[in-house]
């Protein structure tokens, strides 16, 4: 089965309920949050990337005007979003079902994540003959996670705020687990002093 290209759906919908504050613009190294994300996208072998918003979106639009004149770059409105981020899945993925083999599903507040990552996953998922990439670092799973076509349909079928961490468990012979060496890139961010923490940090990603 042919995987490239490769499509990105970033999620930032969520309503950051526990940081008080739409955690997308959180100020990391001088910029929102989101925006490192979506650099990091737009700077990786993704052909195209699906922007997912849903609360507070036009605020956060107003943030982002630099990324959002990307050419490669759609933003899509997720009026479901309160139904959790099985919602957004759906919402991202639908408009790349035909034309695309393949698609990364990244976290819109992870802001460590770079480009140099993202094309790691890719080329290893790739190269493979798995259905499913996930990076893994000091034995965790996390994001951004990679599916093949063959799963779309289960996807599209996702309900409530789980995610597609059942499909991956349902389907080990299927995932390609590949190793990262920072563990940065699985930070992210839920609570105030997350958000503080970050100010200690160095900033190195795109």
């Amino acid at each position: 089965m042919e995987k490239r290209p490769s499509a990105g759906v970033v999620l930032a919908a969520g309503m950051s309920v526990r940081l008080g504050r739409p955690k997308q613009l959180v100020d990391v190294g001088g910029r929102p949050m989101l925006a490192r994300v979506l650099g990091a996208a737009l700077s990786s072998g993704l052909e195209a990337v699906v922007l997912v918003l849903g609360h507070e979106a036009e605020g956060i639009k107003g943030a982002l005007k630099k990324e959002l004149a990307d050419p490669r770059l759609r933003t899509l409105l997720n009026s479901k979003y309160r139904e959790g981020i099985s919602s957004s899945l759906r919402a991202g993925l639908l408009p790349l079902v035909d034309d695309f083999p393949s698609v990364m599903f990244l976290l819109g507040d992870q802001p460590f994540m770079d480009a140099r990552t993202i094309n790691l996953l890719l080329e290893r998922f790739w190269s493979s003959d798995k259905d499913i990439c996930v990076p893994v670092c000091q034995g965790e799973r996390g994001n951004p996670v990679v599916f093949s076509r063959r799963f779309y349909g289960e996807i599209l079928e996702l309900t409530g705020d789980t995610g597609a961490r059942g499909i991956i468990r349902a389907n080990p012979e299927r995932v390609l687990q590949v190793e990262i060496q920072d563990p940065r890139h699985f930070l992210d961010i839920d609570l105030e002093e997350d958000a503080r923490r970050l100010g200690a940090e160095r900033i190195e990603t795109a």
